[in-house]
């Protein structure tokens, strides 16, 4: 059985007035739940204590994966398995091989880092995510509380108070 959550959430139309809220929130010690919004907000990360991301590191390992299979791969092909002369070039001509190998980073670090955002963000075939409201993804931007961790008539004067254009409790 799906755990759901009752939840109260308010929409602002601009990312001003929601850092501002998000400060406000702070200030007063509010649980915020999650805060949506339809493109990313310069500074929206420090108001809410969230650390930097660790992605970068992921990234740095899957291109040194790939490096290591393509150098490694071209290495044992044109060495030991296929060692053919042709144009007076010698069995192992590390110039020929940076193509591949940069071609391989890419393509290790790239594929590694979307299976890696789709297992961390819980998406995937088959996953069904809620979505509180629709407008989120395209011009709204949105504070939720859980009504459980904050008192709903708290989070409800709170978003009313910080120019919420819109209130409203859900379900998900």
């Amino acid at each position: 059985m799906a755990n759901h959550k009752d939840i109260i959430y308010g929409l602002y139309n601009d990312e001003e007035d929601l850092l501002k809220a998000v400060e406000v929130a702070r200030d007063q010690h509010l649980d915020i739940m999650d805060v949506y919004t339809p493109f990313p907000v310069h500074g929206l990360d420090p108001l809410l204590g969230l650390s930097e991301s660790r992605l970068h590191i992921g990234a740095f390992i899957y291109g040194a994966i790939g490096t290591l299979t393509a150098f490694l791969g071209m290495t044992w092909i044109f060495t030991k398995d296929w060692p053919i002369v042709y144009g007076g070039k010698p069995y192992w001509a590390v110039p020929s091989f940076i193509p591949i190998t940069f071609e391989l980073t890419v393509l290790f670090a790239s594929i590694g880092m979307v299976v890696t955002f789709y297992v961390i963000c819980g998406l995937g075939p088959g996953v069904v995510n809620p979505t509180i409201d629709t407008r989120i993804t395209d011009d709204k931007f949105c504070i939720a509380f859980e009504k459980g961790a904050n008192e709903s008539g708290a989070a409800e004067s709170f978003l009313s108070s910080t120019g919420a254009s819109e209130i409203h409790s859900k379900t998900i």
